[in-house]
């Protein structure tokens, strides 16, 4: 094929003894010209391309008609009213609706802020919201395009008027409100004005700070901020018995964490209880218990445990270490809810408060949501999902256990079926997966196959949903999710067992389900297609690079595929706890023998690959992917297609409107379909 020509450049530079080749080195600047020439050239071809697909208008309508669904997310009970979130099926984004019952939100409730107002095409989302404690105030997050960068603005609740106030260059927090309604706290990241497109500078430190409504942003009182140590991130909540705020302290995506305590008294806070001040453990705030702090810690319980916590940070269990990872903990009114993972698979459990009593509540569903609970109620609200139904939420009676399903959250009816489907659970050696077919497919021969995979960041893998895998399945794609070494599906010593020196152990893990999927029959490498988005983009660009002949197509989504500059651009230096951080010479070494874009090697025969990012992407910047597509078209040897798809006005993917994610998706599948030989319906 012949590719849209992409400058090479003369960029060397020596690391650490290593002279490193960087030919792309400009496609790291978004603005430029030459880079928005590009990205339009390589979109046009690859457009042109997917436009001789059969496969791509079956999966374009399937995926429309998937999205089109109506459906409502999980509710939420804050300061005496109810919140749920709602799409007609005809809607970009979900607007909210409020009341003042359940049974008023069950029948229908009313709007109260629809996102889809506020850009024409639909690429501004509502990222987080709060009510304040008097029930007065509904302070939302706005996301413009995709980006991490967060304004919040204010709601009255009762009437749906808007609050002349904002709040700007917030990212990574919601607004936490003080007891007494008159102000909330929240993570700036003060840029001195930041442009519109894709911020490629590297973030300094967050600052907590507390706004205090009809004042200006500019009177804000500082709280805590670490100027010395800029990868610090700061996470504050208010007590449930209103009287402390606790902070917990982060270097960075590491789970380790520093619990502070700030007393809240009439004059503004106290200075803090450094309850926990080392970054050792894993510690979450749940609730009070008196004057002792109830948290979920790893401390010395790999799979975690509930502790009660003095101010002076001896601990004593509550719920003890179990055979299985704990995954969550929220306070209700009668003690505790729990979600543990067995086997990847969540489990609800109810506990009094000094952790006795563990019942077990029937609910149903592949992957959690949302766990909505509050020490001041009754009723819980959980939601899940499977592979290929949104969302199922349940009202729970946190003292009884008493359990109601509420399909009548969703407003409307009809629309896509999904399939039926069978989920069994496989090992590739030590690795489990979870294998995911249509139910009446036969087996008497290999079948084209999806691979998905994570493993990172301590982050659970579930069989949950994405809006892909409904049409994949009905197209008679098999499916499998592979559980692998460094996510937390089995606790904290699976994370480190794949995180650091150890990261390769996560790509091995990979490649092992992929031999298994193989070796027993079900696919064939001419009919495997592998997939993963983020850290899970790097997965697919490590694996593809190390083992080209395992797979035939292979699709990483907003990826980090420099592994020698990822530390230099936004928030990436944040994720040296699962990398390690190349100005460190011997992670630097860890780091080259596995980073994606400095494997590609000329001459060699590569899987067919779609490379996705978007052009707003300010967490893994879009650079990544640009580099390593370049790179991959200059090394093509195969016949196999080598593509990038550039999604315009969207980030990393969160507030994606549904329009975007239905035609990303069919893209996606029908490149997969068309080369692994999967036969759409219509064919």
């Amino acid at each position: 094929m012949t590719y849209p020509e992409t400058r090479r450049g003369d960029v060397v530079e020596t690391l650490h003894g290593h002279p490193i080749a960087d030919p792309y080195r400009w496609l790291e600047d978004a603005d430029a010209p030459e880079t928005q020439d590009w990205v339009r050239r390589q979109n046009e071809y690859t457009q042109a391309e997917l436009a001789g697909y059969p496969e791509r208008e079956w999966f374009q309508t399937t995926l429309s008609a998937v999205l089109a669904r109506p459906r409502a997310g999980v509710p939420a009970s804050k300061s005496g009213w109810y919140f749920v979130g709602r799409n007609d099926g005809t809607q970009a984004q979900e607007v909210v609706y409020v009341a003042e019952s359940l049974q008023e939100l069950l029948d229908g409730g009313r709007v109260l802020i629809d996102p889809n107002k506020l850009s024409a095409d639909g690429t501004d989302s509502l990222g987080t919201f709060t009510v304040s404690p008097d029930g007065k105030y509904f302070a939302y997050g706005i996301n413009e395009s995709g980006s991490d960068w967060t304004t919040f603005r204010l709601l009255d609740i009762a009437t749906g008027d808007a609050v002349d106030d904002v709040v700007t260059e917030a990212k990574f927090c919601e607004a936490t409100w003080l007891p007494d309604s008159s102000a909330y706290l929240y993570l700036h990241y003060p840029t001195g004005g930041r442009s519109e497109g894709t911020e490629t500078t590297s973030l300094s430190g967050g600052q907590l700070k507390l706004h205090r409504i009809g004042t200006p942003q500019s009177d804000d009182e500082l709280l805590l901020a670490f100027p010395g140590e800029d990868r610090l991130f700061i996470s504050p909540e208010i007590s449930d018995d209103d009287r402390y705020v606790v902070v917990t302290i982060n270097a960075g995506t590491d789970p380790a964490s520093r619990l502070w305590v700030y007393p809240i008294t009439a004059d503004g806070f106290g200075e803090p209880i450094k309850v926990v001040d080392e970054l050792v453990d894993e510690i979450f705030f749940i609730r009070m218990s008196g004057d002792q702090l109830v948290l979920q810690t790893d401390r010395q319980a790999s799979r975690g445990r509930v502790v009660l916590a003095d101010f002076d940070g001896t601990f004593t269990d509550l719920i003890p270490e179990g055979p299985h990872a704990l995954q969550s903990v929220r306070g209700t009114a009668s003690g505790l809810a729990t979600i543990t993972l067995i086997d990847a698979q969540p489990v609800l459990t109810l506990y009094a408060l000094d952790g006795s009593g563990a019942q077990v509540v029937d609910v149903q569903g592949g992957g959690v949501l949302a766990l909505n609970a509050s020490t001041k109620q009754d009723e819980l609200f959980i939601g899940l999902s499977t592979v290929t139904d949104p969302t199922v939420s349940y009202v729970v009676s946190a003292s009884t256990g008493a359990v109601r399903a509420l399909p009548e959250l969703v407003r409307g009816a009809g629309g896509y079926e999904s399939p039926e489907v069978t989920v069994t659970r496989q090992v590739a050696g030590d690795v489990p997966y979870f294998l995911i077919t249509r139910a009446d497919l036969d087996f008497s021969a290999p079948r084209p196959a999806m691979l998905y995979g994570y493993g990172g960041f301590r982050i659970s893998i579930q069989a949950d949903y994405k809006p892909g895998w409904a049409a994949w399945l009905a197209a008679g794609g098999v499916l499998a999710i592979s559980n692998l070494r460094g996510g937390g599906e089995y606790g904290s010593d699976w994370h480190d067992a794949g995180r650091l020196k150890r990261k390769q152990q996560v790509f091995d893990d990979f490649i092992a389900v992929a031999e298994h999927l193989r070796d027993t029959g079900v696919t064939t490498p001419e009919q495997l297609a592998i997939h993963g988005r983020s850290n899970g983009g790097l997965l697919v660009g490590a694996v593809m690079t190390q083992r080209p002949d395992l797979f035939k197509v292979a699709l990483p989504g907003v990826g980090v595929l420099d592994m020698l500059r990822f530390h230099l651009f936004t928030v990436g230096a944040a994720w040296a706890s699962d990398f390690g951080h190349p100005d460190n010479p011997e992670q630097f070494e860890d780091l080259l023998a596995y980073s994606p874009l400095h494997r590609v090697q000329d001459g060699t025969e590569y899987p067919a690959t779609l490379v996705v990012t978007g052009d707003h992407d300010d967490r893994v910047v879009p650079l990544h992917s640009h580099k390593f597509i370049a790179a991959l078209q200059h090394a093509q040897s195969a016949a196999e297609p080598v593509l990038t798809r550039v999604e315009v006005n969207t980030g990393h993917g969160f507030g994606k409107p549904a329009a975007m994610i239905a035609a990303e998706w069919a893209d996606l599948l029908a490149f997969a379909a068309h080369l692994v030989g999967l036969e759409t319906p219509e064919q």
